[in-house]
């Protein structure tokens, strides 16, 4: 009994490594970053996904085609519906991301995606893997960026959460090695620590900032932890304006609710779960999860989503009207920021906060004494088309 049960365990290990090793000759390839301006068209793949997907990527998606009129007319632009990625479509398959709908993802440049169901244990749909965490492998999008900013509190941040690593993306592939012992893993390699690493101490050169954060906790974690704190400090030397720090994420997480010291920091770099557990506890600031959106990128595709759930409480209550656009909406400023636009996306980032966060003339609640998603979205329109735009925005931050 024995020896077959540590056999089996042995086997299932040997091929998770075989499978990491080849990743990691995959990254050692070279390869160039997409130049959008020669792209035509530039081809956005729109994902509706479940629950209150639909209802906010309709909304998204008028507001897109609204700001990049021009664009969509003279073809520059061309928007594309993927329907496969339904918790239906995916259970039906047994895949995260079926076959077809991949095919239909690569023919992407941008990919504009609402929430997701991932299957939890007990519920009604096979153990699929989650299709954010799939999608990001099969496309390589090894960079989560999300920015989150409260002008009156101080508040400018950046996170880089590695994407395609850490303790995710081996998260369905753990093994219960007997009724008593479970076991999953987690996996950090050179080369995916390096990318996410370099991305982040570029973006604070480029923006003069001179001030990273690297977030682990390493000095527990020694092996995995430890090799991404030890790039950090490789790839640190080659940026000698930039002075960068490690934090433990238990620590950091107390640190960014202290006002006296969160607004000191700005660029932040974080291993997978930590980046995710950070990014919404920061999100809370700026009005919660439901308001914030992330960039998944890498060197050929990019994807952009709303970092909450598909909310199936709402839609079995009948609320799914009234759910907040918002974070899919700052995830489409990101985009059109990402493909080029960035005048038009920093006037949808105004928009957002003047009608989110400081005038708030209408209030979406998730509930019927609310604002519907609609009505949002015709509110932002409203205020874009404002020749003020710029005078309101700083007339309310400051």
């Amino acid at each position: 009994m024995t020896n077959d049960v540590l056999e089996n365990a042995r086997s299932h290990f040997e091929g998770l490594v075989k499978e990491q090793l080849e990743r990691v000759e995959k990254m050692k390839e070279a390869e160039d970053w997409v130049d959008y301006s020669s792209l035509k068209p530039i081809i956005i793949g729109v994902c509706w996904g479940d629950g209150i997907g639909p209802i906010i990527s309709q909304e998204t998606q008028r507001i897109l085609e609204f700001v990049l009129e021009d664009e969509v007319k003279s073809g520059k632009v061309v928007f594309r519906t993927i329907e496969g990625l339904t918790i239906e479509n995916r259970a039906e398959h047994r895949a995260a991301i079926p076959e077809d709908v991949l095919e239909e993802l690569k023919a992407c440049h941008v990919i504009l995606k609402a929430p997701t169901t991932t299957p939890e244990k007990g519920d009604e749909w096979p153990n699929i893997e989650s299709a954010n965490v799939a999608m990001r492998r099969y496309l390589d999008l090894f960079a989560n960026v999300r920015p989150v900013k409260v002008p009156k509190e101080g508040i400018d941040w950046i996170f880089f959460r590695e994407n395609t690593e850490g303790a995710y993306v081996l998260g369905s592939k753990g093994i219960l090695v007997t009724e008593d012992l479970a076991f999953d893993f987690k996996v950090i390699t050179k080369q995916g620590a390096e990318r996410i690493m370099r991305m982040a101490f570029e973006y604070s050169k480029n923006n003069n900032i001179n001030k990273l954060t690297v977030v682990t906790k390493a000095n527990v974690v020694k092996t995995t932890d430890g090799l991404f704190l030890d790039t950090a400090a490789r790839v640190g030397k080659e940026y000698p304006d930039v002075e960068w720090e490690g934090w433990y994420i238990d620590i950091m997480t107390a640190k960014l609710v202290d006002p006296k010291r969160r607004t000191q920091f700005r660029v932040l770099v974080l291993p997978n779960l930590y980046g995710d557990i950070l990014t919404d506890e920061a999100a809370e600031f700026q009005g919660g999860v439901g308001t914030a959106g992330s960039a998944n990128i890498g060197k050929r595709y990019a994807m952009f989503e709303a970092i909450h759930g598909s909310a199936p409480r709402m839609m079995r209550e009948g609320r799914g009207k009234y759910a907040d656009p918002s974070s899919l909406i700052r995830a489409a400023a990101m985009m059109i920021r990402h493909i080029g636009f960035a005048e038009r996306a920093e006037k949808l980032e105004m928009a957002l906060d003047i009608c989110g966060q400081y005038e708030k003339r209408i209030s979406i609640t998730g509930r019927a004494d609310g604002c519907t998603a609609a009505e949002l979205g015709e509110y932002l329109m409203e205020t874009m088309k404002d020749p003020e735009l710029k005078n309101r925005w700083t007339a309310a931050v400051e």
